[in-house]
């Protein structure tokens, strides 16, 4: 999913999405998945170059991805959807003032405890063996590119830079993560549980452990039977509740979270045995899947009335 905040800067999406035969074209890609050029001209009823120029420009706008593949005459140029999701953040773009970001690298968890199957990578080289927990303690973790694990979590010291004269507004953090299933499962649920500050905020269900096609910064070395790619997801708290991708989840307020200037912020995301759907979770960082980034950071604050 793209989340944007700043409306200025997506003036070209809006511009590309100004377009009914483009619109067309992202919905088709939605629903039957990544299509050959020649496939989607037929569908549409349209010349491959009448349609050269609308590909293009949905490639320019970062929504579709094209590959070359094998086809009936030789390469073809595949075409495949980026982002399912697009989260407009009107009210960020309008009070982006009072903000500060930051980013956590996957590896740079705080505590852990993790069950096989599970493993850590960074770009260039496992570390240690898979389904061996005590590598997780590896100083090598700081490079890690992707984690995974069945039963257990990982918990992350989120940086307070609130002064004391702020007050938050609202955290955002946002993440790529899956499921974790033994080789590749599209069908795969997993209940991953949410928690700040030791207050349950919410859980979430996985979908999948995706693999159908290659993740977009995955390292070519990967084995291509392993975890690809997740689902870009957002986790927001503000004063009226908690949200998952925009829509609310939970009533924890970031009042229920304690968050003070001086506090810490500690975030621990859990798959568990006693969970509906155990299926474990894979997070991904900038080195792996479909999104150059790690963890994600974002408060929004006001300063106090004096």
């Amino acid at each position: 999913m793209r989340y944007i905040s700043d409306l200025s800067k997506a003036v070209p999406l809006f511009k590309c999405l100004g377009s009914d035969l483009r619109v067309e074209i992202l919905e088709m890609l939605s629903e039957e998945g990544p299509l050959q050029m020649s496939t989607i001209a037929e569908n549409l009823n349209i010349t491959p170059g009448s349609l050269s120029s609308h590909i293009k420009m949905l490639a320019e706008s970062g929504l579709i991805d094209i590959k070359f593949g094998p086809g009936k005459h030789g390469l073809q140029r595949i075409c495949s959807l980026v982002d399912e999701k697009i989260l407009i953040d009107m009210e960020s773009s309008i009070n982006s003032k009072n903000v500060y970001e930051t980013e956590i690298g996957v590896g740079l968890y705080s505590d852990y405890s993790v069950y096989p199957t599970c493993g850590i990578s960074t770009s260039d080289h496992l570390i240690g063996d898979v389904d061996d927990p005590k590598y997780f303690s590896s100083p090598e973790r700081i490079n890690a590119g992707i984690l995974w694990f069945t039963v257990g979590y990982v918990e992350y010291m989120i940086p307070n830079f609130l002064e004391e004269n702020q007050l938050p507004l609202e955290l955002l953090i946002s993440f790529e993560i899956a499921s974790e299933a033994p080789g590749i499962r599209e069908d795969w649920p997993s209940d991953i549980d949410f928690t700040i500050n030791n207050v349950p905020v919410c859980m979430w269900t996985a979908p999948g452990d995706f693999g159908k096609t290659p993740g977009i910064y995955t390292p070519k070395w990967w084995d291509p039977n392993w975890n690809q790619y997740g689902l870009l997801k957002f986790l927001s708290v503000n004063e009226t509740g908690s949200f998952i991708d925009g829509v609310k989840v939970s009533d924890i307020t970031l009042s229920d979270l304690n968050i003070v200037p001086g506090s810490g912020i500690r975030l621990r995301m859990s798959a568990g045995e006693r969970s509906f759907h155990k299926g474990g979770l894979t997070l991904y960082g900038h080195s792996f899947g479909n999104y150059p980034q790690d963890i994600k950071v974002r408060m929004q604050y006001k300063i106090k009335e004096s």
